[in-house]
């Protein structure tokens, strides 16, 4: 995506300025007015010099001093409510702007999540909105003041004594050239700033999810000094970034300073000559040193503006990203029910940009209210097989078919929400036990969620908190046992009363009686349950069991049939249960 300078900033602000644009033209309006006093008062005063002061007439004085007190007045409510508009206009920016990049970033798909890191999404959201609030605000109060303030003085300067003028006009067109081409380096620079930013949080993201994991190993000085290091370098892309733009202010002021140098010695020189006043003279000087101050605060805008810059290709590129780049298509289908029969017909899958095939040429089919368990090695692809069914992934080849129906036909959503999906990966949310359970279902009555958490095992355990079901969870869920928190996720996807229920290793932490509890309660359910599980206890009662290696179907049937033909589930049963009498304890429990 190639930008030239700050195209994609002016570019993604006027897009988003369109539903403040009163506020927007009250606020530029306000600032207009507020130079128009301020460039019209070095020539007030140059009148008060050479037409009061000069000749002692003190009724001129007071006259151009009271226009002179008038225009301060004027100038200070206009810079007052300009600053007002202007902090509206920018903060109703960054609030629309971080909204649709939030909507955009839940329309992903997994595939683009694996290509933006959390902590980058995390620092676009933040950080980077506020560099583009602040540079809108900025652009209503001193970015577009500067320029016409620099033009402004100049033109004003060539009414008040052209010659004089000469000397101002010859230095501004050097110093914009200067600042256009350190706007560009440091655009660059900042844009490797953000870059070191993102993973400076990424660390700090890690450490503070795994606090347990590096207290438990002793590792709290090597995590210390792996973020020294990437703090480091942040820093040093920064210094580096701000030694460019902190150089434009002593430059501009050498330059500005040398003309008004210039001014004032042929200004003398006009005086002693009869060709200038001494009031015109002091009204150039005052333009000049009003043009020096405008051009200093370019230092400042430049380092905003760069910022910006950079800040604005890392939105445009996470907005213009394609939500689905596995290229999935909605369809339209929909119907009152799913009643949970599942196809896969040669179905192979990678993920993209992988060459690697995940999945083999996968046919399997399964009846409504079937339990159908996926066992396999780490990496045999059992998660990647279930995600299929919801559409996190798109299959290469194939068919997967719900109910007789592909499932491209049908439409997202509605097939999703037929769906409870409890994936490997615990995740919970701070909050109430009630509201973790109805996250599932948003409109589920406090009947529905008990029925849920005794179908996942886990309400005699809700109702012995001194809370019960208005217990707070901590962040992820951190005051509950491995095993509740599995079985609370497992009664979120219930609640949903789904047509399919996936299970990725869900009962990994619950002991073996539990377990066999829950699978016995699931069975009552009519769901179609897919199960990913290491253990044999968890098969025993499948329908169907689903045996993965390197992501081919080994192998499919029930318990009896693989331990009957299936040289690889014969080994998995033996080394369960190689004790006599192992199996016949966890068939026995009811």
């Amino acid at each position: 995506m190639s930008w030239e300078y700050g195209g994609i900033v002016v570019v993604t602000c006027l897009f988003y300025l369109k539903k403040y644009r009163i506020s927007t033209v009250a606020a530029l309006l306000m600032m207009l007015i507020e130079l128009s006093v301020e460039l019209i008062q070095p020539l007030i005063i140059s009148k008060m010099i050479d037409g009061g002061i000069r000749n002692g007439d003190l009724s001129s004085v007071l006259q151009w001093g009271g226009f002179l007190a008038v225009c301060s007045i004027i100038a200070f409510v206009s810079g007052i409510l300009s600053s007002f508009f202007a902090s509206h206009v920018s903060q109703g920016f960054a609030y629309d702007l971080r909204e649709q990049l939030y909507e955009k970033v839940q329309s992903y798909s997994l595939s683009v999540f694996d290509r933006f890191a959390a902590s980058s999404l995390i620092t676009r959201l933040t950080n980077d909105v506020t560099q583009l609030q602040n540079t809108v605000f900025m652009g209503l109060r001193i970015m577009m003041r500067a320029p016409l303030l620099v033009i402004g003085s100049v033109v004003m300067a060539f009414v008040v004594h052209a010659e004089l003028a000469l000397l101002l006009t010859l230095t501004v067109p050097v110093l914009l050239i200067f600042l256009i081409v350190v706007v560009k380096k440091a655009g660059n620079l900042f844009r490797m700033v953000q870059v070191k930013l993102d993973a400076t949080n990424g660390v700090i993201q890690e450490n503070l999810i795994a606090m347990r994991l590096i207290r438990v190993f002793g590792r709290m000085k090597f995590e210390t000094e792996r973020f020294a290091r990437s703090s480091q370098e942040l820093m040093i892309r920064t210094i580096s970034a701000l030694r460019l733009t902190e150089l434009t202010m002593p430059i501009i002021l050498l330059i500005m300073n040398t003309g008004i140098l210039a001014v004032l010695w042929f200004g003398q020189i006009k005086i002693s000559l009869g060709e200038a006043t001494m009031g015109e003279v002091v009204a150039v000087v005052n333009y000049s040193l009003r043009t020096t101050g405008a051009l200093s605060v370019f230092s400042m805008i430049v380092v905003n503006f760069s910022r910006a810059r950079a800040s604005a290709q890392r939105i445009a590129d996470a907005l213009e990203t394609d939500s689905n780049l596995l290229g999935v298509t909605d369809g339209n289908v929909t119907s009152d029910t799913i009643n949970g029969a599942v196809t896969f017909d040669h179905v192979s899958f990678q993920y993209p940009d992988t060459q690697a095939a995940v999945l083999h040429d996968i046919s399997f089919e399964t009846k409504p209210g079937a339990t159908v368990a996926i066992m396999g090695a780490t990496g045999a692809g059992k998660t990647s097989l279930v995600g299929l069914i919801p559409r996190l992934y798109e299959q290469n080849t194939g068919v997967v078919k719900i109910d007789g129906k592909d499932i491209t036909t049908l439409n997202t959503e509605y097939l999703r929400d037929a769906i409870g999906y409890v994936p490997q990966e615990i995740i919970l949310f701070t909050g109430t036990i009630q509201d973790n359970i109805a996250w599932g279902k948003e409109d589920a009555t406090l009947d529905e969620i008990i029925e849920a958490a005794k179908l996942a095992q886990i309400h005699d355990t809700i109702i012995s908190f001194p809370m019960g079901y208005d217990t707070m969870l901590g962040q992820k869920g951190v005051n509950l046992s491995g095993g509740q928190k599995q079985r609370l996720t497992i009664a979120r996807a219930l609640v949903r009363k789904p047509g399919i229920l996936l299970l990725d290793d869900s009962t990994s932490a619950l002991d073996i009686r539990t377990e066999a509890t829950l699978l016995q309660a699931l069975r009552d359910v009519a769901c179609t349950t897919f199960l990913i599980t290491q253990k044999i206890s968890s098969t025993l009662h499948a329908d169907l069991i689903l045996l993965l290696e390197d992501g081919s179907l080994l192998a499919q049937g029930s318990h009896e049939e693989l331990l009957e033909n299936c040289v690889l589930y014969q080994r998995i049963y033996e080394s369960q249960f190689s004790r006599v009498g192992g199996i016949r304890h966890v068939e026995g429990v009811k």
